[in-house]
């Protein structure tokens, strides 16, 4: 018997993970994303009116 040989748990716990550590990516880049398009500034005029108070 190898010494590397994976355990069956091993197996389940790896692909856990993988898969949160791709949902947790996915969370970022969705917070990335919100927070880009909240400071975006759509219509420039807006962003003048704010300059101008």
């Amino acid at each position: 018997m190898a010494i590397t040989k994976l355990h069956e748990i091993h197996t389940r716990r790896r692909s856990r993970n993988v898969g949160l550590g791709l949902a947790l990516g996915v969370f970022v880049i969705l917070m990335l994303g919100l927070t880009v398009a909240k400071v975006t500034v759509i219509d420039p005029a807006i962003m003048q009116r704010e300059i101008a108070k």
